[in-house]
This record gives C-alpha cells, sequence and structure tokens, in this order.
C-alpha cells in the first residue's frame, strides 16, 4: 500500500471513529487498524526522506545514475 491510499483510509478511519457511534470493540479494532495505517505512513515517509537524502548528497538526480 502507497503513502496516499494509507493515509486516505486512515483520514476515512478517524472520521468513522469522530461520528461516533460505535462499540468500545469497534473502537478499538478501529484504533489497531490505524496503528498500521501510521506505520505504513511512517516507513513510506522515511523512505522518501532517504531518497531526498541521496539526491541532496549527489547534487542533482544525474549525478545519481552515473
Amino acid at each position: 500500500m502507497n503513502f496516499e491510499d494509507a493515509l486516505k483510509k486512515l483520514e476515512a478511519l478517524v472520521a468513522k471513529m469522530e461520528a461516533g457511534g460505535l462499540s468500545l470493540d469497534e473502537m478499538i479494532k478501529l484504533y489497531e487498524e490505524g496503528g498500521r495505517l501510521v506505520k505504513t505512513c511512517q516507513q513510506e515517509l522515511k523512505s522518501v526522506e532517504q531518497r531526498i537524502e541521496k539526491v541532496t548528497k549527489a547534487g542533482t538526480v544525474e549525478e545519481l545514475k552515473a
């Protein structure tokens, strides 16, 4: 799952939780799923950060390809 998909699912999950009307068990399941989605987003962001660092250190994208 990519960052954008995980973020959309997380936003929908939060909206559902904020709307209320869920049982405690449902809230806990959604919270657990949210935790997994947050972890996915964090991993994707870290990967992008590492790629940006490589490009920055190389100076240009062209130097990176060489």
